[in-house]
């Protein structure tokens, strides 16, 4: 007798991606994104569009092109002549995130347009890193000249000047000015591919939680869960997520578990008082 084959559930097969913090596929883990809301994505098929539109670079790459003459050729095929860049109409279109469709329509957000970038750009041999700019993801790349800091929404560069200039609304917000200020190199630092990933999941978290769609959350809840096991703030957003959903069950292990884990958040009150009323449903 033959046993049917188990096909792994999108998540299952997003859990098995993102166990390892070496060798982490970042492309494929936030293609795999997508397939929550496209259940007939063929993963495998995104990853080859990307790798011929690398093989296209190449074959434009004079043999002796230095890290410059690659990264010039790099930004010419990827912003020029494919057209990618932001989407400024519909900056808060979920398809943005998805990259499926970002290669087709060529346009997403700096997150998502940098994790194509960054995979052409790591393809040529170029030493690029995806960088956690508050408010707006940038990418990076290491030159014998020094240090280039890309802004993947337009393709421009970046000076220190530019750089400054856009932290300035952040600083001010966050009290970090006169004595408190601190040297714009240290917002340039490489986020590693968990954390970008995360910064994926979490424009989709703000999407959904915005408009109330509650299973697409839950949704995007379950894979920063797995992503980041110790973020108990997107365990306590999940069973809140559930409880508005009309879901006690689900609901009060997560706010349980929120509670237990963390040390006296500012919400505990709320979060148990919710907690009690829903344990209350559950009878």
């Amino acid at each position: 007798m033959r046993w049917p084959l188990q096909v792994p559930s999108p998540l299952d097969y997003f859990t098995a991606l993102v166990q390892e913090d070496e060798g982490f596929p970042l492309l494929e883990a936030t293609v795999a994104v997508a397939m929550d809301e496209y259940p007939d994505l063929d993963v495998q098929a995104v990853l080859g569009e990307v790798d011929q539109l690398l093989a296209r670079l190449r074959r434009r790459l004079p043999p002796d092109a230095g890290p410059l003459q690659r990264l010039r050729l790099l930004n010419q095929f990827f912003f020029r002549d494919l057209g990618f860049g932001g989407n400024v109409n519909h900056y808060h279109d979920p398809d943005n995130s998805y990259l499926n469709v970002v290669l087709r329509s060529r346009r997403g957000i700096p997150i998502s347009l940098a994790v194509l970038w960054l995979e052409l750009a790591q393809g040529l041999g170029l030493q690029a890193r995806g960088v956690n700019f508050p408010g707006h993801f940038m990418v990076k790349v290491h030159l014998p000249q020094g240090q280039v800091v890309i802004d993947p929404f337009t393709g421009q560069s970046l000076g220190r000047e530019d750089l400054s200039e856009r932290l300035e609304p952040f600083k001010r917000r966050n009290g970090l000015v006169d004595e408190f200020d601190v040297p714009v190199g240290l917002y340039l630092q490489s986020a590693p591919p968990r954390d970008i990933l995360a910064r994926v999941l979490r424009n989709l978290k703000e999407i959904h939680s915005a408009q109330e769609d509650w299973p697409r959350l839950i949704a995007v809840l379950d894979r920063l869960v797995v992503l980041l096991p110790d973020a108990w703030n997107d365990v306590r957003d999940r069973g809140l997520a559930w409880a508005e959903l009309g879901q006690p069950d689900q609901a009060v292990p997560d706010l349980e578990a929120y509670l237990a884990h963390t040390d006296g958040p500012v919400d505990a009150d709320a979060v148990a008082e919710r907690l009690a009323s829903l344990r209350r449903d559950q009878h």
